[in-house]
């Protein structure tokens, strides 16, 4: 199954897994759960379902969702039970995803040390003439 992983601070990257469980709970650490991000539900995102219990790191927005550590995106259909299983990704759906989640978040943390580093550069000589 081809996938499009995204680990925190990381461009998203294209993966291909088996399409067991067992590989699904390896990409995200831990037991999985699916975010229905997508009004046409034809991909999900996958995390672990324990990302604010573990001290994973914030990672990036998903719908209204701020998920922490590593998580996934997989393409969704409707089998022929008329269940909803997990499914490769089209070209289409990866150039999407990628785009969509290419800026990682940046806590506060970060936004602390960015402001340091700013304000320790050297300042800009004005003058009056």
């Amino acid at each position: 199954m081809k996938i499009l992983v995204i680990e925190p601070e990381k461009a998203p990257y294209e993966k291909e897994i088996g399409d067991d469980i067992h590989d699904m709970q390896a990409i995200v650490g831990g037991c999985i759960e699916p975010i229905y991000f997508e009004p046409k539900q034809d991909a999900l995102v996958w995390c672990n379902d324990e990302f604010l219990l573990n001290g994973s790191q914030p990672n990036r927005v998903v719908g209204n969702v701020l998920v922490h550590g590593t998580f996934f995106v997989s393409g969704n259909y409707m089998n022929e039970y008329g269940e909803w299983d997990s499914c490769s990704l089209t070209d289409e759906q990866i150039k999407k995803y990628s785009e969509m989640f290419e800026t990682p978040v940046i806590v506060l943390e970060q936004a602390e040390k960015l402001t340091e580093d700013f304000e320790e550069s050297e300042e800009p000589e004005f003058t009056m003439s």
